[in-house]
């Protein structure tokens, strides 16, 4: 009972205090693809399974927006951290860290970038996005929100800037939710978007449509900072790839909402570079 309640503390004073605590001897820390209290409810249950697992406590570190948590990303104040593709291989070839879990969400182990609109704006192709607004969630470094969005819009010959304004919002929940009350034209997002009780909670998701797809590639994943013991790391791994094999580790899926972790390598990732380097130019 004094674990728990020490671990739930300490991932309420992460989110209050910021990713800083010299006694929290592993520091789990979680991108912002949902508000902020969301994520802390999803996730919580996993830092406590995972101090439990470990011997040691874990710390939950959820920053309120995407900037501050790339700087968390680029100190490497995280030892494993919870992001999106494009995060990793930058993350990766720039500071050291190693893929070892992602995501599998509704069944899926892949997923896609998706342009989304309403279904009543008259937009029924992607060249018709030609002179709109798109309502990007996350910022530039979101895979499935601006990333593979983008090159949706560029294979249909469209430019940034050019042929549509980009607008980013804080998140992808935010970006369609500011599509569905014509704040913008069209969102970007990952194809999942519109399941997402963040999403559905807020607006009648049966008016809005996908209007295109990129090709999938492999889920949200999970990483490990180069200065964690590899016991540790395979630890970490197992405890997380095995929680579908009990009632209670199904209970933990349940509450961060994926359907299973399963485990990755670096070579998974080569669709994300692939697609990341058409689409903005850059080489992972």
């Amino acid at each position: 009972m004094f674990k728990v309640r020490f671990i739930v503390l300490a991932t309420l004073t992460a989110i209050c205090a910021g990713p800083v605590a010299a006694w929290a001897d592993i520091r789990l820390g979680v991108f912002p693809r949902r508000p902020v209290a969301v994520t802390h409810i999803a996730f919580a249950p996993l830092a406590e399974h995972l101090s439990q697992v470990l011997g040691e406590p874990v710390q939950l570190i959820i920053p309120k927006d995407f900037r501050a948590f790339w700087k968390g990303v680029s100190e490497k104040q995280f030892d494993v951290v919870h992001y999106n593709q494009f995060h990793y291989i930058k993350s990766r070839k720039e500071h050291g860290y190693s893929v070892i879990v992602a995501n599998e969400e509704f069944g899926n182990r892949q997923i896609a970038g998706a342009l989304s609109v309403r279904k009543d704006s008259g937009i029924s192709t992607v060249a018709d996005l030609k002179g709109k607004t798109i309502l990007f969630g996350g910022g530039k470094k979101a895979m499935g929100s601006y990333i593979a969005p983008t090159a949706i819009l560029k294979k249909a010959g469209l430019k940034a800037g050019e042929d549509y304004t980009v607008q980013f919002a804080k998140n992808p929940p935010s970006a369609i939710i500011g599509v569905f009350n014509n704040a913008a034209n069209a969102s970007g997002s990952g194809n999942v978007i519109l399941k997402i009780k963040a999403v559905t909670k807020k607006i009648d998701a049966s008016q809005m449509t996908i209007l295109a797809e990129s090709e999938p590639f492999t889920h949200l994943c999970w990483a490990v900072s180069d200065s964690l013991p590899t016991d540790t790391v395979e630890e970490i791994k197992t405890a997380m790839t095995s929680l579908k094999g009990s009632p209670e580790g199904r209970d933990i899926l349940k509450g961060a909402k994926v359907t299973d972790f399963y485990a990755v390598t670096d070579t998974d990732f080569a669709k994300v570079r692939e697609i990341t380097q058409y689409a903005i130019g850059e080489v992972y």
